[in-house]
């Protein structure tokens, strides 16, 4: 298969479900790595997917893209941007992406300014909640930082955190104003 960017080459979006964008991090806790899989709408940044696992399987990365098409009803066509990681590039998660309509897109090999939006929250993410709690101690387990992902995202992220990009509201904010 030929992976291509086609992220570069498409205006930014105007609307919610145009652009998805995916990676995959990993979190250390006192028993072991935490992999945490995040997708964003490019156009709100709202987390619309997340998933955690304690492998590098290419489950946890599914697990993530099956939130994201249960709540979001994506249209057929919708570019669904990934780096060239193992899990996004996996014969799993092209079918499953096949069927549900999306546009695979992948960054040139070297190129993570590609998923520049992701990259930065991801960046974000362990600024504002990991390492507020590495300096406490960090996390016992994975269970742990999971919890902590949640809130960070659903209960902050999405409802409260505010973006210039989206003119100093929150993600769930910009969207309902224009919904």
């Amino acid at each position: 298969m030929l992976f291509r960017s086609h992220l570069a080459t498409r205006p930014p979006p105007t609307g919610p479900n145009r652009i998805w964008v995916a990676d995959l991090t990993y979190v250390p806790t006192a028993s072991g790595w935490l992999y945490v899989a995040v997708i964003l709408d490019l156009w709100s940044r709202r987390v619309v997917g997340w998933a955690t696992g304690r492998t590098l399987a290419t489950g946890t990365v599914l697990a993530a893209l099956q939130m994201a098409l249960q709540h979001r009803h994506p249209p057929a066509g919708l570019l669904y941007h990934s780096d060239r990681g193992v899990q996004y590039a996996s014969a799993e998660h092209r079918t499953v992406l096949a069927r549900a309509g999306l546009d695979a897109s992948m960054s040139r090999q070297g190129t993570p300014y590609d998923n520049a939006a992701m990259e930065s929250f991801m960046a974000t993410y362990k600024r504002e909640c990991v390492r507020l709690a590495e300096a406490s101690g960090g996390y016992a387990t994975p269970d742990e930082a999971t919890a902590d992902f949640f809130a960070y995202v659903e209960l902050y992220y999405n409802r409260q955190r505010r973006h210039s990009a989206l003119g100093y509201q929150s993600p769930l904010d910009f969207e309902n104003s224009i919904n």
